[in-house]
């Protein structure tokens, strides 16, 4: 089982999650760092104790960073994935709401290039939809679905171009499961190509402050 694990929710508020994640660090392909839409303004030290036992429990971190889809200054963006290595030792970075359109395909490729410069061990890319195909080249991982449960099963289409790539370069983020269903959550992403996978139980409008459990 590898698994990308977004918990968007406070150290504090939820222990429990934490200390359940930091014991099943060995099952994940990731986890996603976000203190506050992003690093914050200062580091938050329930995040940095989070970070330090995740990290000596051999999990990969990675910082969230919102692109707001293209239009988002390249600056901000780049002293956002700073802060997550200075602050939280972060091995890369979780790009989200990226471009998904062939137009958008050269910005976010100078962006890439930059957060590698600034040491981004490994990206994530998350247009949440398959894009055109040359965004899958540009990073380690990239999220073709983020959705819900009922939408997954009714509506997923795979594009053809996809099977041209090996499926540890592609992830699937699905909220909204049934509990009993998770281990069903996971095969079928592998079935539609997809080595990774992020299924939880949670709902709108903050679906990943649950820890999936397929890691309880």
């Amino acid at each position: 089982m590898s698994l990308l694990v977004p918990l968007y929710v406070h150290p504090a508020e939820d222990p429990g999650a934490w200390h359940r994640l930091i014991g099943a660090a060995d099952r994940t392909y990731a986890v996603v760092l976000n203190p506050a839409s992003g690093p914050g303004t200062a580091p938050d030290p329930a995040f940095t104790a989070a970070a330090r036992a995740l990290r000596t429990a051999g999990a990969r971190l990675l910082g969230y960073v919102d692109t707001d889809y293209g239009v988002r200054d390249r600056a901000e963006i780049a002293e956002d994935v700073r802060r997550h290595q200075e602050w939280y030792a972060a091995d890369g970075c979780f790009l989200d709401r990226v471009t998904a359109t062939a137009d958008g395909l050269p910005a976010c490729r100078r962006l890439l290039r930059e957060v590698r410069r600034l040491g981004a061990g490994t990206v994530v890319l998350n247009p949440g939809v398959h894009p055109a195909p040359g965004y899958v080249r540009l990073a380690d991982l990239t999220v073709t679905f983020e959705g819900h449960w009922s939408t997954y099963v009714a509506a997923f289409t795979r594009p053809a171009w996809t099977a041209r790539h090996p499926p540890e370069r592609f992830c699937h983020l699905v909220y909204g499961v049934p509990e009993a269903l998770v281990p069903l959550a996971v095969r079928t992403a592998h079935e539609r190509g997809a080595a990774i996978a992020g299924p939880v139980t949670g709902e709108p409008p903050n679906p990943w402050a649950r820890l999936t459990p397929a890691l309880a």
